[in-house]
Parts: C-alpha cells; sequence; structure tokens
C-alpha cells in the first residue's frame, strides 16, 4: 500500500492515523489462546475470556485497549493479585515467626516463681533441720509448718537465703526478659503481616501484575522499579516499623549476650549448692543461739511438741545422728572441689548428683546454655531491617518481577518497555508523589503504631534486663522455667 502526502503538519499527522490503524488491527488479530491457558492454570474458568482481543472499554483498572480480558476476568484477577501479594508477604514473614516460635519454645516452660522455689525450699529446710537437731520430740507436718512460718524470725541459715536469691535473679530476670521478648517478636509478627489492602494497592497490584495478561502477553513481568513502588506503597505503614523494630532485634542481641556471659543461668546454678552447704553450716555453728531463739518462738508460738518414742524405734539413721550428737561431733554439708561443683550443664555433677531420679531433661536444658544462645543470635541477626527490604525481598522473586537488569523487557504498567519513574523512599512520608500508589501521608496508620508502642515496651523490659532489674511482676516473684526450677528444687533437697 501506497501512502501519498503532501508535506507539513497534515502530512505527519496522516502517518500517524496510518500507523496507529495498522498497529491496533494487528493487535486485534493476535489471539489470547495464551492468556486463557495462563488463566485456566491459575484455576478460573475460561468461559468468559475471549478468543482473541476485544475493545478494553469495559476495563476498570487495565488500559482501555485491545484486550484479553472480560469484566469478569479483570475483577478475578485483581483478587488474584491481592491474594498473591498477600501470600507473598506471610511466606516472607515465615522466618521470623517460625525463628521466634521455635526458640521461643526452647527457652520457655512456664511460669513458675523464682521466689516462690527458693521460699519453699528454705522452709522445707528449715522443718527438716529442725526434726534433726530436736531429736528429742516428735513434730507432725503441721507443727512443722509452723515452724517454717517463724523462719523468718528465727534466721536459722543467716543472710544466706537473701544472698542466694539476689545471686540467682538477675540470671533469671534476663532469661525470662529474653523469654518475653521472643513472644511479643513473634505477636508483632504476626500482626504486622496480616494487612488490611487499600483500593489503591489493590488496584496498583493488579496493574503490574496481570494486566499483562488482558494485553496478551501473561509471560511478561512488571518491570523491576514499578514492582518496588508498587510494594513501598503498600507496604508504607509496616517500613515505619523498621526503627523501633531495629531497636528491638538490638535489645534481643545484647540480652542473648549476657545470658552467654555474666547472666549465664549454668553459672547462677552453679553455686548453688555450694550456698546450700554453707547454710548449713552456719546453721549447726550457731546452734545454741538459734535453740535458744527456737525455744522462745517456736515453742511459745506453736505449742509443745510431743516426746518422741522410745530409742528402740528409731531407724537407724536416726540413731546415728543421735550418736554423733552425743559424741559432740558434727557432720557439716557435703562441700565440693571444683572438679565436682554442680552445674545445669547436660552430662555434669548437677545432673549426675541431684537430677538423676527425674528421667531425661527437656531439651532446652539438655544443650549446652552458651550453644542455645549463640544459635539464638544466628537466627536473630538477619531480622535486622526485614521490614524495609520486604518490597525488595518480593520485587527479587523471579515470579514477582523482572530482574532488575532487564529495563525495556518488562512490562512498564501501560506497555513492554523502560520504566521511568523514580523508585519512592521507605515509610509513609515518602509515598507522596509515589506514581503508583496514592498513599494518605495525613493518617498513619493506628494498628502500626500501636505495634511501634509494643516494641518500645518490649525495649524498656529488655533494656532493664540487661542490667539485671525486673520491670514487672515485682510483688509476684522472679518467674523461670518449670523444669530448671523443678530441677534446681530437687538438688536443693538431694543431700538433706
Amino acid at each position: 500500500m501506497i501512502l501519498r502526502v503532501r508535506g507539513g503538519a497534515d502530512a505527519g499527522l496522516g502517518a500517524l492515523v496510518w500507523l496507529a490503524a495498522v498497529w491496533s488491527s494487528a493487535t486485534a488479530a493476535r489471539s489470547c489462546a495464551e492468556s486463557r491457558r495462563e488463566y485456566e492454570e491459575r484455576g478460573h474458568s475460561a468461559a468468559s475470556s475471549p478468543l482473541s482481543p476485544i475493545s478494553g472499554e469495559h476495563l476498570r483498572l487495565c488500559p482501555q485497549d485491545y484486550t484479553c480480558c472480560s469484566s469478569v476476568m479483570e475483577e478475578t484477577l485483581a483478587r488474584q493479585s491481592e491474594a498473591d501479594f498477600l501470600s507473598a508477604v506471610e511466606d516472607n514473614s515465615q522466618f521470623l515467626l517460625t525463628s521466634f516460635t521455635q526458640r521461643y519454645q526452647r527457652f520457655d516452660g512456664g511460669g513458675v516463681s523464682l521466689s516462690e522455689v527458693l521460699s519453699d525450699f528454705w522452709a522445707g529446710l528449715v522443718e527438716r533441720v529442725f526434726s534433726l537437731v530436736n531429736p528429742q520430740y516428735q513434730f507432725g507436718q503441721d507443727y512443722l509448718e509452723c515452724v517454717s512460718k517463724h523462719a523468718e524470725q528465727l534466721q536459722p541459715f543467716g543472710d544466706l537465703p537473701r544472698k542466694l536469691r539476689v545471686q540467682l535473679s538477675r540470671a533469671f530476670i534476663a532469661a525470662r526478659a529474653l523469654v518475653q521478648g521472643l513472644a511479643t517478636g513473634r505477636d508483632i509478627v504476626n500482626k504486622a503481616a496480616k494487612l488490611s489492602l487499600s483500593s489503591e494497592c489493590g488496584r496498583a497490584l493488579m496493574r503490574q501484575w496481570y494486566c499483562p495478561l488482558c494485553r496478551g502477553m501473561p509471560s511478561l513481568k512488571a518491570c523491576h522499579p514499578l514492582c518496588l513502588n508498587v510494594m513501598k506503597g503498600c507496604l508504607a505503614n509496616q517500613a515505619d516499623l523498621d526503627s523501633e523494630w531495629n531497636n528491638f532485634i538490638d535489645s534481643l542481641l545484647s540480652l542473648a549476650d549476657r545470658l552467654a556471659g555474666p547472666f549465664n543461668v549454668e553459672l547462677a546454678a552453679d553455686s548453688v549448692a555450694v550456698k546450700v552447704s554453707e547454710a548449713i553450716m552456719h546453721m549447726q555453728e550457731n546452734s545454741v543461739t538459734i535453740s535458744t531463739k527456737a525455744s522462745l518462738l517456736v515453742f511459745q508460738g506453736c505449742g509443745n511438741p510431743r516426746p518422741a518414742p522410745g530409742r528402740a524405734k528409731r531407724s537407724p539413721r536416726e540413731q546415728e545422728r543421735n550418736n554423733d550428737r552425743q559424741r559432740g561431733s558434727r557432720r557439716p554439708f557435703k562441700t565440693y572441689s571444683p572438679e565436682e561443683k554442680p552445674t545445669t550443664a547436660a552430662g555434669t555433677n548437677l545432673d549426675r548428683l541431684c537430677c538423676a531420679e527425674i528421667g531425661p531433661q527437656p531439651k532446652h536444658l539438655t544443650t549446652s546454655g552458651p550453644v542455645v544462645v549463640l544459635e539464638l543470635k544466628e537466627r536473630l541477626r538477619p531480622m535486622r531491617g526485614f521490614w524495609v527490604s520486604l518490597p525488595h525481598t518480593i520485587c527479587n522473586d523471579d515470579k514477582m518481577a523482572a530482574d532488575v537488569t532487564n529495563e525495556d523487557r518488562c512490562w512498564n504498567g501501560q506497555a513492554r518497555g523502560r520504566y521511568l519513574p523514580d523508585v519512592m523512599g521507605d515509610g509513609l512520608v515518602n509515598q507522596v508523589n509515589n506514581p503508583e500508589v496514592e498513599v494518605d501521608i495525613a493518617r498513619p496508620d493506628v494498628r502500626t503504631r500501636q505495634l511501634i508502642m509494643e516494641l518500645r515496651v518490649a525495649i524498656n523490659r529488655l533494656k532493664h534486663a540487661h542490667i539485671g532489674q525486673d520491670t514487672e511482676f515485682m510483688d509476684s516473684g522472679f518467674y523461670l522455667f518449670d523444669s530448671l526450677s523443678f530441677c534446681l528444687f530437687i538438688c536443693f533437697s538431694f543431700s538433706l
């Protein structure tokens, strides 16, 4: 075909009209087979899918040119794009969720109070020792409970109970704060990953991911910068978590360092048996004074005990103890050499001496503490900057966008070609000129503000625990792990 035109503006205009007509005819003649196939492979019925391109005047989200999408298809693909996006966010946050949950379960064992455990132990020890130093009497359980109530006035072990509690409390405060921090991290991720998409975000997702299908080019991927602008707009509120999130992760790492060093729970428990030995020796060395106090406080407060039965009814062990007392000898509480000193690591003397009768230890106690803490730190470090890097993580997936080096053979939002707008910064305020997602920067997300406050509260708790200070449960004692407290309680009692 030969087109004759005369010079000037009319000639240029005529040429453009002719080229547009030729291009439109070629587009109309293109088959929609690939788009239909892709649509069906995604689990949708192709009954409403055109066999060849039709006029796109009915489209609401994609360019209104010749299209392979009906109105039903466009609506279906719009819902699909939202589902794909939510799935991508969930998949990428699964690493955080799994890490926090698994480490929380590994460190946590419940809520037993250190104060209660130690109080119960010292009360039980008073009852046991009081019976031993007064063999001439027979004490019932009610009487012994009355004796234990006078223990604070009697102070048979001097200041050692308080010293032991102070020594253990810092390690357990840090351990409990770490457990709470892991639970907070898990909850924050759960809440932040549950997105509520705006209509503008939904439209942008459809335009970048499925409008190429509607144009008959289902294999054409969104240009990488286009994908980034869409993700930054849709995840603007999550990016605002970044500063406090990084502070939170840093606080967890810092506290983990403490637990591997001066606040090591194993080291704190290491001297428990020695402290108990010193307490028994203190009571033996001050037996006269304590007996005098006991006669004034206990016998007056609890009543006169019943005389013990005859010597013949005593057990061999009781008889041996009585003979020792009669000979004026003392049997000090067992102490340990450095090689015998108890610890809580698996296979060590603590396990052999005091925990052999309670069966296999839980997994979080049979693993060396420093190893567990090191593993935790290795899992925590990659979490820094997660929310800011999430758009990049999603767009780096070759299923979601073209490679960053592919600048020309990608979908730019309108057609195949280079994407020209600049990529926006991170966070809500930087989306004011986002060309893909209209974001109201004057209305911060309420839920995101709440998550930021939760992170700040958690950071404050972790920082206090870092210096051995407790920020809550001040009246209810220091909470620690069920299995560890149970083992310690058994260990305290093994040689009585």
